[in-house]
């Protein structure tokens, strides 16, 4: 009896190699997420054990695929916005988003105001996750839009919990653009006021980003680890029916959703 032929041909090397290449890939993705900061070449390839070229590689083709990217210098790679957009849109479509969107809803229902759930990305707050408003007179932005870290409440309790040195790379790359007369455009100015956000533990935005518009944002921790910022919570409203005085009176309930998020959005890293 002649031999099956498709038993000789079930695992090719070819797609042995192709499968292996993948793997390594999302290996190499893993340590780089994990580190949470750029890593260079040398300490990738001592992670997964391989050799340098082999890792060069790899990491080239992730970044022409703008998975990752890298620093000024060419010597560090970080996580590329076409990974970060995979994991918005990959959090954003999975099921598991309910119990977050349904914190969202109370917190919308219980202030009155539009909710936004936002991470950080680069000089960046994307926004995850919002519930918008009832009222007619709103400010209207999308899941997936980008707002600069340093004129939002929620990019200024990023900010906060930078390293200095961090912050201080971020200062020199290229002024603080300056949206409204209310941004904080000068370091010295915008220290002062992260000092404040750390003593409180919140942030807010007095009209920093567009004139007219208010908020306030509390982090939202993911894991053990309590001051790991991974998130944030934001309201945000128009002057005519919020100062930024008004703003503080809705920190109990956001800190008791911030609260709830960080339970939704643990159980949702261990079970991805």
């Amino acid at each position: 009896m002649a031999p099956d032929s498709t038993n000789s041909t079930e695992n090719p090397p070819e797609a042995r190699d192709k499968g292996s290449q993948i793997q390594r890939a999302f290996a190499l993705l893993d340590i780089v997420i994990a580190e949470g900061r750029p890593i260079n070449l040398a300490a990738m390839a001592e992670r997964l054990d391989l050799p340098k070229p082999t890792v060069h590689r790899i990491a080239g083709r992730l970044e022409a695929e703008g998975y990752l990217i890298r620093e000024p210098g060419g010597r560090n790679y970080g996580i590329g916005p076409r990974l970060n957009a995979l994991a918005a849109d990959t959090l954003s479509a999975s099921a598991q988003r309910a119990p977050r969107h349904a914190v969202l809803e109370w917190l919308a229902k219980e202030t009155g105001e539009t909710c936004n759930l936002g991470v950080l990305d680069g000089n960046n707050v994307v926004y995850l996750d919002r519930v918008e408003s009832t009222w007619p007179l709103r400010m209207h932005f999308t899941v997936g839009s980008r707002v600069p870290l340093h004129a939002v409440a929620m990019g200024k309790l990023f900010m906060s919990r930078m390293p200095k040195r961090a912050r201080e790379r971020l200062y020199a790359a290229s002024p603080l653009e300056r949206f409204t007369e209310h941004t904080i455009t000068d370091p010295d100015a915008m220290e002062t006021e992260l000092a404040a956000i750390r003593r409180e533990d919140m942030a807010t935005n007095n009209q920093e980003y567009m004139v007219g518009l208010v908020g306030v944002a509390v982090p939202v921790a993911v894991g053990p680890d309590s001051r790991q910022l991974r998130a944030a919570l934001a309201i945000h409203a128009p002057i005519p029916r919020m100062t930024v005085e008004d703003c503080r009176r809705h920190l109990p309930a956001m800190r008791d959703a911030a609260a709830r998020l960080s339970a939704a959005l643990f159980k949702e890293r261990d079970t991805c």
